[in-house]
C-alpha cells in the first residue's frame, strides 16, 4: 500500500474495564498527550508482600529477579527448562513468560490472542485485527479470535492475574527507576502493509495522521530496528502509563534481540514515512 491510506476507523466497541478510566479516553490520542496513572483494581492489594519486597530492590535487575521468583512460586512456573518440561507432561501451566515469547514470534498467534483478550477485559480496548480485520460482529474472524483467546492451552493457571501483576510491576519499575523514561518514549513501528492499522484522522500521504494501532502493539526503540520490519515506518510517542513490557524489565534474555516495547494501543498520532 505504498503511498496509499489505511482503512477507516474500526467500529466503536468497548469491553469491560478494571482501571476506572473510560476505555474511550485510554484509547484516544488525547490520553497519549495527557496521560493519567492507570491501576488495575485489586492487583497490588492481592500481592502486598511482593511490592513491599520490591521496594527494597536497589536496581532494575534485582527487582526483575524478585518478580520472576515470586511469579514462579505463586503460579507454579518452573524456571528450569528440564523441570518445566516434566511438569508440562502432567499438566500445561499457562505462563506470562510463554505469552510474551509467543507475542515476540507472532502478534497474531494464539498466545497473542490471550494478551489482546486481557487488554479487552482490563482496559476496555477491543482489538481491530487478529490474523484478519475484526470488523463486523459476529464474523468468522471474530469467532476464530474468540476461540483462540479462550483456548485452555493458554487460558488457565490464572493467566489474567499473571498479566495484571506484570502490568503493575512494569508500572512500578517505571516509577521507581525512571526506565525507559518518566514521561513519553519516542518509538518507531515498521510495517509492510497498512491493513492492520486504521486511519482515524489526516492522511498518510501528508505523513501526519492519527492511526488506530490495535489494542496491543509493539514498537521498536530505534528507527533502524523498525526499518527491518517493513517499508512503512511509523514514528510516535508512547506514554509510560501504557507500557506492559520493555527491554530489561525481566532480565536481559527475554525478547532482548527484538529491542521492543509492548504497549496498550488505540489512537496514536504518527509521522509516517515510506522508504
Amino acid at each position: 500500500m505504498s503511498g496509499g491510506d489505511a482503512p477507516g476507523p474500526p467500529p466503536e466497541r468497548h469491553g469491560t474495564n478494571l482501571v476506572g478510566v473510560p476505555a474511550a479516553l485510554i484509547g484516544s490520542a488525547v490520553f497519549n498527550a495527557h496521560p493519567v496513572r492507570l491501576r488495575i483494581h485489586g492487583t497490588r492489594e492481592s500481592a502486598r508482600g511482593l511490592f513491599h519486597l520490591l521496594d527494597t530492590a536497589g536496581s532494575p535487575a534485582e527487582a526483575g529477579a524478585m518478580f520472576r521468583h515470586f511469579m514462579s512460586l505463586r503460579f507454579g512456573l518452573q524456571p528450569d527448562p528440564a523441570a518445566r518440561q516434566r511438569a508440562e507432561r502432567l499438566r500445561w501451566r499457562s505462563s506470562y513468560l510463554r505469552l510474551l515469547e509467543g507475542w515476540g514470534f507472532d502478534s497474531n498467534s494464539p498466545a497473542a490472542s490471550v494478551l489482546k483478550g486481557w487488554v479487552e477485559s482490563r482496559f476496555g480496548l477491543v482489538p481491530s485485527f487478529h490474523g484478519a480485520p475484526l470488523d463486523l460482529f459476529p464474523s468468522p474472524a471474530w469467532v476464530a479470535y474468540i476461540e483462540s483467546k479462550m483456548h485452555s492451552r493458554f487460558h488457565n493457571n490464572c493467566i489474567n492475574q499473571q498479566l495484571d501483576l506484570l502490568y503493575e510491576f512494569c508500572q512500578w519499575s517505571v516509577r521507581r527507576f525512571g526506565l525507559p523514561a518518566r514521561g513519553r518514549i519516542p518509538v518507531w513501528r515498521g510495517v509492510n502493509g497498512l491493513a492492520e492499522h486504521r486511519l482515524r484522522e489526516g492522511s498518510l500521504r501528508a505523513r501526519d495522521c492519527v492511526l488506530y494501532l490495535n489494542n496491543l502493539v509493539s514498537f521498536s526503540l530505534t528507527r533502524e530496528r523498525a526499518e527491518s520490519f517493513g517499508d512503512w515506518v511509523l514514528a510516535t510517542e508512547v506514554p509510560v502509563q501504557k507500557l506492559l513490557f520493555f527491554p530489561g524489565l525481566l532480565g536481559p534474555s527475554l525478547l532482548a534481540g527484538e529491542g521492543e516495547v509492548i504497549a496498550l494501543g488505540g489512537d496514536y498520532r504518527v509521522q509516517a514515512s515510506y522508504w
